[in-house]
C-alpha cells in the first residue's frame, strides 16, 4: 500500500474549554474523494485546517506526505475594493507563470473571458472559479475546498461540482471537500465522513445513508434522498474505486 498523502492520527482540539476534535483520525490517499459533512458547529473547518497544517492540535498528528503539493480553496475570501486587480494579476501573484499557463489554468476552470476583469465586481460563481484557478496553479497533489459553493445559486453549485469532477479525473488528484450540498455532489464523491466533534459514520454514500447516526443527524427525508439519488447514478459510477469516500451536509 502506498504512503498516504495526509493523515491525521488522534486529532483532540479545544474552543473555549470544549472539545471541537475529539480522537479524530483521517486518512487521504492518492486519488481519493472525500467529503466531509456535518451539521454546523461539528468541527468540520476546524478538521479542515489541521490537515493543511495551519493550526496545531492540543494532541495527535498530521503528516503529509514528503513533497506534498495542495491547492486550497477557503470558505471565504476577501478582496480589497481599493485594489482594481485584474484576475490575470491575481494568477500570478508569488508564482512563476508564464502567460500561456495562466491562459491553460483559465481554460481549465473556465474563465478565460475572465482575465482582463477585476477581481472586485465578480459573481460568486466567477470568483470561486478564479479562486480554483488559483488552488490549481502549483499542480497540486492533493484539492481542499471548504464549503466551496456556499455562496451559489442552484445552478452555479451544480455546475461548479461538475468541474470538480472533471478536474478529479483530468488531472488524477486526490480532493478533500467540506460541502453541505451532499445531494449535489452525490455523483462525485467516494465517501462520505460525517464528523460531529468526532467521526459519527464513514463510508460509500449509499452506506451512510443507512447508518443510524445519520438518520438521527439529518433525519429519514436526506437519508431516503441520498440513497434514491445515489442508486440512479449508479450506472455512472464504472470509474469509481473499490474504497469509499466521506461527504458534509448543514441541517
Amino acid at each position: 500500500m502506498s504512503e498516504p498523502l495526509v493523515e491525521a492520527k488522534h486529532l483532540n482540539v479545544r474552543r473555549q474549554g470544549g472539545l471541537v476534535l475529539d480522537n479524530v483520525s483521517l486518512t487521504l490517499g492518492e486519488r481519493d474523494f472525500i467529503t466531509l459533512i456535518g451539521p454546523n458547529g461539528a468541527g468540520k473547518s476546524v478538521l479542515l485546517r489541521h490537515l493543511l497544517k495551519l493550526e496545531n492540535p492540543e494532541s495527535g498528528s498530521v503528516t503529509h506526505r514528503h513533497g506534498l503539493r495542495i491547492g486550497y480553496l477557503p470558505e471565504r475570501f476577501q478582496i480589497d475594493p481599493t485594489l482594481p486587480m485584474p484576475v490575470k494579476r491575481f494568477l500570478a501573484l508569488n508564482n512563476k507563470l508564464t502567460h500561456d499557463q495562466i491562459a491553460e489554468l483559465a481554460a481549465e476552470t473556465d474563465c478565460e473571458n475572465l482575465l482582463d476583469k477585476p477581481l472586485v465586481g465578480l459573481s460568486g460563481g466567477e470568483l470561486q472559479r478564479v479562486l480554483l484557478a488559483r488552488a490549481l496553479s502549483n499542480d497540486p497533489h492533493v484539492l481542499m475546498l471548504d464549503e466551496p459553493a456556499q455562496n451559489l445559486d442552484v445552478s452555479g453549485q451544480l455546475r461548479f461540482y461538475e468541474l470538480i469532477d472533471a478536474l478529479f479525473e483530468k488531472r488524477q488528484l486526490s480532493v478533500l471537500m467540506v460541502s453541505h450540498d451532499l445531494h449535489m455532489v452525490m455523483n462525485s464523491t467516494r465517501q462520505v465522513v460525517c464528523l460531529y466533534h468526532h467521526i459519527c459514520c464513514s463510508g460509500a454514500p449509499d452506506s451512510v445513508a443507512r447508518d443510524p447516526e445519520f438518520i438521527q443527524m439529518f433525519g429519514n427525508e436526506m437519508a431516503q434522498m441520498m440513497a434514491v439519488y445515489q442508486h440512479s447514478h449508479a450506472h455512472d459510477h464504472t470509474h469509481d474505486h473499490d474504497h469509499t469516500h466521506l461527504h458534509e451536509m448543514k441541517p
